[in-house]
């Protein structure tokens, strides 16, 4: 091929891809950037057109804020917790799903997508009075069985709980269908001559199962954990961040800074604290999975 033709087939496949590069110039690029020059900024409603640089005043504000441990703590809790949860879960539902005397289970993955597919906002809105502690159904089975209602929305020790709860109703049906795909790529000649071998349910789960899908798992995981860091709706509308900042994750705590207290460039500043931690995650977590890759 001659270098014109080769050029001619290069841009070709550029023109294809501008569209994608654009889009993702204006909608994720550009806010990205825009929000770390804001972070060096006073940008806020007393200087709305007006701003001015002040350097590394707004980060220096927040290291020496107490606030900040807390909300890094809450954000680990929120994203670890509900990950743990959530991975495990849908893995071990695809397992059940894909067993082949299993009656009924094309009905029953039609049911567990309705809270995956129903409006996240009223799902958030039904558990929210499931959870209350006057009326709430939870608490009323509580009482029912002889135990007392729990301050599930209110309370320190139980508010963050409640968010990992309903984080997992709205999120696992999502990793079950993945894993599901998952499970099913994997030849089923391996599972006959595993089960004409001798192998029970345990050996070939440990044997077969998880190690062809080790990176499908680590993705999965990884996945999970990034789009939990940065899920902001639940906590919102849940909890609001309460009480007090007990359930307060990075992101809730970057709009509340800057849409509550108007203070947008020490919101942009939490956001992009919120950035650097999750791409420390990915590196290192990237390093890791290719060293499990080759270690196994």
């Amino acid at each position: 091929m001659d270098n014109r033709k080769k050029s001619s087939l290069e841009f070709r496949g550029l023109l294809y891809v501008l569209p994608v590069i654009v889009v993702l110039a204006v909608l994720d690029f550009y806010p990205i950037f825009e929000s770390i020059y804001f972070s060096f900024t006073d940008f806020n409603s007393l200087h709305f057109f007006r701003y001015g640089f002040v350097g590394l005043a707004n980060y220096a504000y927040i290291f020496a804020s107490s606030d900040l441990r807390t909300v890094i703590l809450n954000t680990v809790i929120w994203s670890v917790g509900s990950t743990a949860v959530m991975v495990p879960a849908g893995f071990a539902l695809a397992m059940i799903m894909n067993q082949k005397k299993l009656r009924g289970k094309y009905f029953y993955r039609t049911v567990y997508l309705f809270p995956w597919a129903f409006p996240a906002f009223i799902t958030i809105l039904i558990w929210s009075n499931m959870l209350a502690y006057n009326g709430g159904v939870i608490n009323e089975i509580l009482n029912a069985i002889g135990l007392r209602s729990l301050d599930w929305l209110t309370s320190p020790h139980y508010a963050m709980l409640s968010l990992i709860l309903v984080n997992f109703w709205l999120s696992f049906p999502y990793y079950t269908y993945v894993y599901t795909s998952a499970v099913q790529s994997i030849p089923h000649e391996l599972y006959e001559a595993a089960e004409m071998d001798g192998y029970g349910s345990l050996s070939t789960l440990t044997k077969i199962t998880v190690p062809l899908l080790k990176r499908q798992i680590a993705f999965i995981t990884i996945f999970g954990f990034i789009f939990t860091w940065n899920n902001f709706y639940v906590p919102f509308l849940l909890t609001g961040g309460g009480p007090g900042i007990s359930t307060q994750i990075l992101i809730t705590y970057s709009y509340l800074q800057a849409f509550s207290y108007s203070n947008y460039a020490l919101g942009a500043a939490y956001a992009v604290i919120s950035i650097l931690i999750l791409l420390v995650f990915v590196i290192v977590s990237n390093h890791y999975t290719k060293m499990m890759s080759i270690l196994y």
